[in-house]
């Protein structure tokens, strides 16, 4: 029963690094703009996408390129054509709606996720394709537990990233000035702070980490379409709300808990259909006791 236990727990961690690597971009731009970014899911779907071109075309490669650096060109390729995309539709989609009401934004949110996910379509035709294997499968047993290396190198991998943040946010000037500008978007270009620049790369951060969850999530889940972002982007949207959205560390915190609820409610549940309902039931109960999630806090505005 231990070992069943711990089993899941490791499978947890791993599914859990994934959709908190996503929920980081919705708490990001929430963070600056107090706007929920609902195509961030679809563009998680476009960075797997971009993984798997780049691996099949390093593979392709007469140089016979060893799988590490298939894995690391893969991982460079796509959170730079991801960060690209997040700064392209953050420029031509959301800074034109900057003064416009709030519904006006979540509806271009949304608008610009069906057009990811249609133009992929389009392009791509809606055959699943399938990542190749970049990661060795070989498990080790470690006190009767199963750990592959993908799932080390995910959860390695994600707690690196949110270091790695959490130290850019707190501890650089870029990170100060992400701060300020959720502080007062209003005062903070009198201190001459650029806040368009500094926005452009809130999403471009924010679509590179989704980026590296893509890619690991095609090693671990390798079949790939163009509406995976739909459910995915749900539960880290989830993830960021529960842990508390705005808040990076809160981001985290919400993705391990999702991928707790995802691979522990077969387990505890006759069937895996009742994690939708546990994920959207756990959300209804926290919004009602605490709206701010896990580790938010209250805003406080003066009238």
């Amino acid at each position: 029963m231990l070992q069943v236990l711990g089993q899941n727990v490791v499978n947890a961690l791993q599914l859990g690094s994934v959709y908190a690597l996503i929920a980081l971009g919705y708490t990001m731009v929430y963070g600056i703009l107090t706007m929920i970014n609902f195509a961030h899911g679809d563009i998680f779907m476009v960075s797997s996408y971009l993984s798997l071109a780049a691996a099949l075309f390093l593979l392709g490669l007469p140089l016979k390129l060893p799988m590490v650096l298939v894995f690391i060109g893969a991982l460079l390729f796509s959170m730079l054509l991801t960060a690209l995309l997040g700064v392209i539709i953050e420029r031509l989609a959301y800074r034109p709606l900057r003064q416009a009401h709030r519904l006006s934004a979540v509806i271009t949110a949304l608008g610009v996720g069906l057009f990811l996910e249609h133009f992929t379509l389009a392009i791509l035709g809606p055959e699943p394709r399938r990542f190749p294997d970049l990661i060795p499968a070989a498990p080790w047993t470690v006190a009767g537990l199963t750990l592959t290396p993908l799932q080390l190198l995910t959860i390695l991998l994600a707690a690196l990233i949110m270091m790695l943040l959490d130290l850019l946010v707190r501890r650089t000037l870029l990170g100060m000035a992400m701060r300020a500008i959720s502080y007062n978007r209003l005062i903070v270009p009198l201190m001459g702070v650029p806040v368009d620049r500094v926005i452009s790369l809130t999403f471009a951060l924010g679509s590179a980490i989704a980026a590296a969850g893509g890619l690991m999530y095609g090693l671990a889940y390798p079949v790939l379409d163009p509406y995976m972002g739909v459910r995915i982007g749900w539960w880290a949207f989830i993830a960021a709300v529960v842990g508390g959205i705005g808040n990076i560390r809160g981001a985290m915190l919400g993705g391990f808990i999702l991928g707790a609820v995802e691979i522990f409610t077969p387990v505890f549940l006759p069937s895996s259909t009742y994690r939708d309902f546990v994920a959207f039931s756990l959300l209804l109960l926290l919004l009602v006791f605490k709206p701010t999630g896990l580790l938010g806090r209250p805003i406080f505005e003066r009238v």
